[in-house]
């Protein structure tokens, strides 16, 4: 009788296992969001109000499922099946808990390094866990391939494939019609808002699939070439060489734009004063609430992020592989020093490589800078004290100078909660004071942020130098703000204002933020570079975004027929720092106690000894205290300068010596040089390369600070 039962149900869950297949995925769906959400209310929520939304996600997940028709162990296969969306929710659950940006394509590529990123984002406990449970897990799968049941009836190909084929055509064509009425978007203002609004398993798919520029339907050398030509009518670069410097500041806008706000002053009134007497006007970037990185790469290049796929950072993709023309190339071609400079760690958003790749000859970066104690409540360095590196990477050079520089002190996460004693601009008018709080703290950092750009511009104006400074905001802040909350109707929008000390005339127009480098240049009577050019010559004619797109195209990804099939710029050997360290003398001051002396340390300086770096005090830009740690003659010593990410991996270091002690046992050490200089070998170790894996690493652990970029 038993075993009559057990037949009869088998047979009817086979007679209906795709509807219960996809229930299954259904509720297995909702438990990967749950995950994702950190919270089964906002599943639930996401689920209930948009529907559609749901169920083509797990129409996804459901066509992904067929294949188990084509096998007789398909509890084995489901399994699988299940372990892999699963395990996505959890790794995209985890990584959330320790960043703002979700799982997306480019992290696969440190899938085959899961237990070291693992390592560095679980607790140990938690990590013994993980480990114990993907053992467990394997043997599990391997007895049930074994052991577990198997489907006794006909496998019916003929029948079964044909109807796998029609589901994907079904999901297809559902792909399409959903895109059509807007109930998906395949373009991504901010990564993190479209996966909630979207959901996990579309948007992850998107950002593996959909990357880089399409090929155009018409591309090829002719059309190209035609481009080039319709370029004709500017004139020849003129002899004017002034300075250029790009400020970008983060999180920075007008917030009087934002309706409900009141506001006790006015938090940005010297940029305000600097729109009424410069050029200047709205600034329209591609993202929202983040994505720093991508309105730094469309002013460097000149390039639009609207043909990229959705969610695409080019500074963790292409840009890490290949060279771009940007206006650092173009600029020192004529002569200028190209410096990048950030108040922030080297390692994120992988610029410590890409600015090689863009032409920088140098990048100072928070690790080369003594002033990292000076920090806001958010633990970010303040940004008044980038003037001296500006003005430091423009002394370097005998010549003009180009300096993009990116601020970081307007970042987020923006406190629910009181942090400032005597906030200098009080806020009201949010729904709560949660709100209320946030937007203090944050009018109270663009407050700073516009004293410093007041201070700036004093400095510069005191220059002997023609000078043309570019300042704009990268995107707004993670405010949760909406089209009805703005005054001027959009969110993918700031604002900018050209100063310079050379009596250009006021212009006031709107521009993308691809469009600024090829604006300011055309200003000083700079016509050079295909893309810059071509925003000079073509801004405003017809089929302007559809030949800049094949321009773009055609330089990272196509036949190059712009540079006659040969990519013309080499990789810079930039350093990091405009000086670095150096390592002059240790005197011995008691056992075990050191003053290490040279020039150009920062808070982010070791001692190295024989290869391992010992913890230093800063205690100025000479000298570093090194204590609790004993030298002995034959010691091979240096100072390096850590990365200020998780990973600590050091990114350069000085010469190294050979330590002998001092005769009395006190007083200076003799230091012998043991390496005049770094070898080729060490250079490109320290400063210019690391592997794919590793760079990856890096920029995930430094994700865990960043909650906006």
């Amino acid at each position: 009788m038993k075993e009559i039962r057990k037949a009869f149900c088998l047979k009817y869950l086979n007679l209906f296992s795709v509807p219960l297949q996809m229930l299954g995925v259904c509720i297995g769906y909702f438990f990967i969001e749950a995950i994702s959400r950190h919270s089964m209310l906002e599943a639930f929520t996401y689920m209930t109000e948009t529907p559609l939304v749901f169920l083509y996600n797990a129409f996804l997940i459901f066509t992904t499922t067929l294949i188990v028709y084509l096998f007789r162990r398909r509890v084995f296969f489901r399994t699988i099946l299940f372990i892999f969306w699963m395990g996505l929710g959890i790794i995209n659950g985890v990584l959330l808990t320790n960043r703002v940006t979700p799982f997306t394509g480019p992290d696969l590529h440190m899938i085959t390094d899961a237990f070291e990123i693992a390592d560095k984002y679980l607790p140990p406990f938690f990590f013994v866990l993980t480990v114990i449970a993907a053992i467990l897990a394997a043997l599990g799968l391997i007895l049930l391939f074994f052991k577990g049941p198997r489907y006794k009836g006909k496998l019916r190909y003929k029948v079964n494939i044909p109807l796998i084929i029609l589901c994907v055509a079904a999901f297809a064509g559902t792909t399409k019609l959903a895109l059509e009425k807007r109930v998906l978007s395949n373009y991504f203002g901010n990564i993190a808002f479209a996966y909630e609004d979207y959901g996990y398993p579309y948007c992850l798919a998107t950002t593996v699939f959909n990357t880089g520029i399409s090929c155009p339907r018409d591309y090829s050398e002719k059309a190209v070439d035609d481009i080039i030509k319709s370029e004709d009518t500017l004139s020849e670069t003129g002899e004017q060489r002034p300075n250029i410097l790009f400020l970008q500041l983060e999180s920075f806008f007008d917030p009087t734009l934002v309706n409900y706000l009141e506001l006790s002053e006015d938090p940005i009134p010297n940029f305000r004063k600097l729109m009424e007497e410069y050029s200047s006007g709205y600034f329209k970037v591609p993202s929202v609430g983040a994505g720093t990185a991508n309105t730094e790469f469309e002013c460097i290049t000149g390039m639009s992020m609207h043909y990229f796929g959705p969610g695409e950072y080019p500074y963790k993709g292409i840009l890490k592989e290949t060279t771009c023309e940007s206006a650092a190339y173009v600029l020192k071609e004529l002569g200028y020093g190209t410096h990048a400079i950030h108040n922030n760690e080297a390692n994120f958003y992988s610029r410590r490589i890409v600015f090689s790749n863009l032409g920088f000859d140098s990048f100072t970066s928070s690790e080369y800078m003594s002033t990292q104690d000076d920090t806001n409540p958010n633990g970010w360095i303040r940004d008044k004290n980038l003037t001296q590196y500006i003005l430091q990477a423009m002394e370097d050079t005998e010549g003009p100078d180009y300096v993009y520089t990116i601020s970081v002190q307007g970042h987020g996460d923006y406190p629910e909660e009181p942090v400032m004693e005597d906030p200098k601009i009080t806020v009201s008018g949010g729904s709560s004071d949660a709100v209320n709080n946030k937007w203090e703290y944050y009018c109270n950092q663009i407050y700073e942020m516009d004293q410093f750009i007041k201070e700036l511009t004093d400095a510069l104006s005191q220059l002997d130098e023609d000078v043309v400074l570019v300042m704009y905001g990268d995107h707004l802040p993670t405010m949760d703000l909406t089209v009805k909350d703005m005054k001027n109707k959009y969110l993918f929008q700031t604002e900018y204002v050209i100063w310079d000390n050379m009596g250009i005339k006021k212009k006031d127009q709107n521009l993308s933020s691809y469009q600024i480098a090829a604006e300011v240049m055309d200003q000083v009577g700079i016509h050079e570079g295909n893309v810059f050019r071509y925003h000079q010559a073509r801004r405003n004619t017809k089929d302007y975004q559809v030949d800049l797109e094949m321009l773009q195209y055609d330089i990272l990804y196509g036949e190059q027929y712009v540079y006659d099939g040969t990519n013309p710029f080499e990789k810079t050997k930039m350093t990091l720092g405009v000086k670095a360290a150096e390592l002059h003398s240790i005197e011995k001051i008691a056992d075990g106690q050191y003053y290490i002396k040279g020039a150009n340390f920062t808070q982010s300086a070791f001692l190295e000894v024989n290869g391992e770096l010992v913890e230093a005090n800063f205690i100025d830009e000479n000298t570093l205290l090194v204590l609790d740690t004993e030298l002995v003659t034959g010691d091979e010593v240096d100072v390096a300068i850590r990365s200020n990410s998780s990973t600590h991996k050091v990114l350069t270091r000085t010469d190294k010596y050979l330590y002998t002690e001092p005769v009395e046992g006190r007083g200076e050490a003799k230091l012998e040089l043991k390496i005049q200089e770094n070898t080729e070998e060490d250079t490109k170790a320290e400063t210019e390369t690391k592997t794919e894996t590793e760079t990856e690493q890096q920029d995930t652990s430094s994700e865990q600070s960043e909650t906006e970029e």
